[in-house]
């Protein structure tokens, strides 16, 4: 068996060809309840005015702002009130004159009236207040249609339902929503060294973590998930479960089995089942044997056996895919920029992804590396919810460095105490 050639491409190509790719999911219809962190597949737009009618934004009174001209300090000028209303209550009276309706937040502003003084611009009195300066027309108002009109986009395809997105499908009485379908994903871990989890240890052998770490990361996603065992490690069996896998799911997840050597059977795998390969080496640290594919209109990921590597991989590769396939805008990984609190002086002849921690010290945001940081470490990746991102070329970095952090964790951060 020979060693497949492998040309390393950089990584922004590499995750350019993976989006690129005509793969999407079909599209469904939700109850607005069920539909939390799917991708919209449609527009939403506005079926009605929002403000619905001219309303107060403040606790106050609503009068006629003709009536307020010369009022100032030395000439304080007196209201009457006539009525009092709360949200969601209508006043039946019309304001006149130097009259006054005792108006609630969110209320509808009654009719006469075009201005609203708040509480403590008044001194009030038994049914009666002065105010001291003059009012123009529609101030402290909330004009109707000011935020949307009837038509407006307001949730554009694309976009990922979250709770605010919720409440906007809501306002404008979306029961039901058309989104993307959410892709399923087949993991198998390949390697001859594997044992289950709940297996005892054995000379040479190792526990399976990356098929359940590879299976938790899609399921942060709400993927359903499905894994995989090759039953004999010999090219016809690893072919039957793959093609198995394949067409019983929209992504193909492989772990192991891609370093170059003889024992490597992906590349005849794909040939097998018409794979088109995109790329099967990448300018990068740790995970460079990365190999990604594509067979009737479906993903093969074939991930490093390393954790560290296979972490790495689905976090540049299968997440944007993913979001690719559902219709999402939003596909990239979340880079931002952090002082580097360590010395780190490997050179990087490829672009590095170093596993770590950021934190917030109230000031800036800072990071540093996560323990041990092998390709084939497993414990600093429980404990790290970064990667730091070192381009190729450099000679390493110290402390005090500026650098780029892709954040692969969603948590609160400590903040200085003297906040």
């Amino acid at each position: 068996m020979s060693v497949e050639k492998r040309n390393p491409i950089p990584v922004s190509e590499a995750i350019k060809r993976v989006v690129n790719q005509a793969i999407f999911m079909d599209v469904k219809t939700l109850a607005l309840e069920d539909s939390l962190n799917h991708i919209l597949a449609e527009d939403i737009v506005a079926t009605h005015e929002i403000p619905r009618f001219h309303k107060s934004p403040y606790d106050g009174f609503a009068l006629r702002s003709i009536d307020t001209e010369g009022a100032s300090g030395d000439n304080r000028i007196t209201f009457q009130v006539i009525d009092h209303i709360g949200a969601g209550s209508v006043s039946n009276k019309k304001v006149g004159e130097f009259e006054a309706v005792r108006i609630m937040t969110g209320a509808e502003i009654p009719k006469g009236a075009d201005a609203i003084v708040m509480l403590e611009q008044t001194i009030e009195g038994n049914q009666e207040f002065s105010i001291r300066k003059s009012f123009n027309v529609n101030e402290n108002v909330s004009l109707k249609g000011e935020e949307t009109q009837v038509g407006d986009v307001v949730l554009e395809k694309g976009q990922q339902i979250n709770p605010g997105a919720i409440a906007v499908l809501a306002t404008y009485g979306y029961t039901q929503v058309t989104v993307y379908e959410k892709p399923s994903v087949a993991i198998i871990a390949t390697g001859s060294e594997l044992l289950d989890v709940s297996d005892a240890l054995e000379p040479g052998k190792i526990r399976n973590s990356n098929g359940p770490m590879i299976t938790a990361l899609a399921k942060k996603h709400e993927l359903k998930v499905n894994t995989y065992k090759i039953q004999q490690d010999d090219l016809n069996s690893s072919i039957e479960v793959v093609t198995q896998a394949l067409a019983n799911h929209d992504i193909v997840v492989t772990t192991g089995g891609v370093s170059v050597g003889d024992f490597d059977y992906l590349p005849q795998i794909y040939e097998a089942i018409n794979a088109e390969v995109l790329f099967n080496k990448i300018a990068m640290r740790p995970g460079s044997v990365t190999t990604v594919a594509v067979a009737n209109g479906k993903y093969l990921f074939g991930l490093s056996g390393n954790p560290s590597a296979c972490f790495t991989g689905f976090e540049l590769y299968v997440k944007p895919a993913i979001q690719h396939m559902m219709g999402a805008k939003a596909i990239y990984p979340q880079i931002v920029q952090a002082t580097l609190m360590e010395d780190f002086k490997k050179p990087n002849p490829f672009t590095r992804f170093i596993r770590a921690t950021v934190t917030f010290n109230g000031k800036e945001m800072t990071v540093r590396p996560s323990g041990f940081n092998k390709s084939g470490a497993v414990v600093a990746i429980a404990h790290s919810n970064a990667m730091i991102m070192l381009p190729s070329g450099t000679r390493g970095y110290q402390k005090g460095h500026t650098v780029n952090v892709i954040l692969t964790e969603s948590q609160a951060y400590e903040l200085d105490s003297t906040l």
